[in-house]
């Protein structure tokens, strides 16, 4: 067993690869009485088109990530969830773009929540009539969230920026699409992407390293899995300008929406220079668009947002996106509102140093009271180590960014062909 030092913000963190592949990690956190533990693969809804280990090239359905993760719960011998709460934990599971996590927490019998974790997630149960049933159930989800506006919006701008990359896709899928996924399909891309050599095991709170690992070890050994060669992942090349600047649609609202989206440029980037520049590129961000920015103070005293505001900068190894937006009565004042601050040169809308020192005493003040979470530090673990980055290393990256680091990722910012905007309309006007 291994441990790293985190003295900056005191945490010790314990972590050993088994022989299979599995990582496992364990942040013990005194004071604590719950624990929270997450299973997660590297797998989400983008992972479409790939090529299997000793197979051909395959692409799946659309949503079948997301489809994969709600037969998992379902056994021969009855529903996971059950189990889980009969025994006193309260089990859940999601998927994202880029992967996809199963998690319980309890405060007593930790271990046997874990094996029971551990055993359904890596034995799949999968018939043609089940299958079946959950179509009809994932269709009716689907058409719940087509219903709502803020997913519309969400989504809507996220197809405006990506010309053919899968982040532009529903995660749920299509209705037609998951019309077409099989058991054979499940069961391919559980053996494909459900290798304990591309999962993440991560307990946080009041767990004791050495039983915990010794525990997942003995789970594991009693299973056989494959030797795991690498998966290859097809994506299409994605240029950096948008493929829709505007549009709009109406639905039922009482107010306007707007979302005001950002493409990252396309670059790999993993490990440091990913944290590096995403960090650099949502300090920028929060300096710009910000709640305590002059553009936030100005633009709700004019009435352009309100409580619904947010700008948030969300970033994976191959796609990368800013949004700015908010519920309003002026979307095209807002709109415009935007696009000015970022004409305004780098070197006009801050004192440099001033304002940089500002920006991160409030990130890492952020970041620490985040640290008080054991549902954040869990669910944010994988995603920082799937892309090679150190949650705990957040902290020294903020320190070091430099009046450099802020200008490049204003710069991106700036980038008028990666600037496109979604507006959600009243379907009736006001009487």
């Amino acid at each position: 067993m291994n441990k790293l030092n985190f003295e900056q913000v005191n945490e010790t963190l314990y972590y050993e690869k088994l022989e299979n592949g599995l990582e496992v990690y364990v942040l013990p956190k005194n004071g604590f009485s719950k624990s929270y533990v997450t299973f997660t693969t590297k797998y989400g809804s983008i992972d479409n088109h790939f090529i299997p280990p000793g197979k051909e090239e395959v692409r799946v359905p659309d949503g079948i990530a997301h489809f994969l993760e709600h037969k998992m719960f379902e056994k021969e011998d009855g529903d996971v969830f059950q189990k889980f709460s009969e025994a006193g934990a309260s089990a859940n599971a999601f998927t994202s773009f880029t992967r996809t996590a199963y998690l319980f927490s309890a405060t007593d019998h930790v271990e046997q929540h874990t094996k029971t974790l551990l055993d359904f997630v890596q034995i799949p149960y999968f018939t043609e009539a089940t299958v079946n049933k959950e179509k009809g159930i994932i269709a009716q989800e689907i058409t719940m969230y087509d219903d709502m506006p803020d997913w519309r919006l969400y989504f809507g701008t996220i197809e405006n920026m990506y010309h053919a990359h899968p982040v532009k896709i529903d995660i749920a899928g299509t209705i037609e699409s998951i019309q077409e996924i099989t058991a054979d399909h499940l069961y391919l891309c559980h053996e494909t992407f459900y290798h304990p050599s591309n999962m993440v095991l991560f307990a946080v709170g009041a767990v004791d390293p050495e039983s915990f690992i010794q525990l997942v070890k003995d789970n594991q050994a009693e299973k056989q899995f494959k030797n795991k060669p690498e998966v290859v992942h097809i994506l299409p090349e994605e240029s950096d300008d948008v493929a829709v600047a505007y549009r709009e649609m109406k639905m039922d609202v009482v107010q306007p929406k707007v979302l005001f989206g950002i493409k990252a440029p396309s670059q790999s980037l993993q490990g440091n220079a990913m944290l590096r520049y995403e960090l650099a590129l949502q300090t920028v961000l929060d300096s710009l668009f910000g709640r305590s920015s002059e553009f936030f103070e100005k633009a709700y005293e004019d009435g352009l947002i309100d409580e619904s505001y947010s700008a948030d900068f969300s970033m994976e190894s191959s796609y990368g996106f800013s949004m700015i937006g908010s519920d309003t009565d002026k979307p095209q004042e807002l709109i415009e509102r935007i696009k000015q601050q970022l004409t305004v040169p780098f070197s006009e809308y801050t004192s440099i140093s001033e304002q940089l020192e500002r920006t991160k005493k409030r990130k890492i003040g952020t970041f620490m009271r985040s640290l008080n979470s054991i549902e954040f530090i869990a669910n944010q673990f994988t995603r920082y180590k799937f892309n090679e980055m150190e949650l705990f290393q957040v902290l020294p990256v903020v320190e070091s960014l430099t009046v450099s680091d802020l200008q490049q990722a204003y710069h991106h910012l700036q980038n008028q062909a990666a600037h496109t905007q979604y507006v959600i309309l009243p379907s009736h006007d006001k009487k």
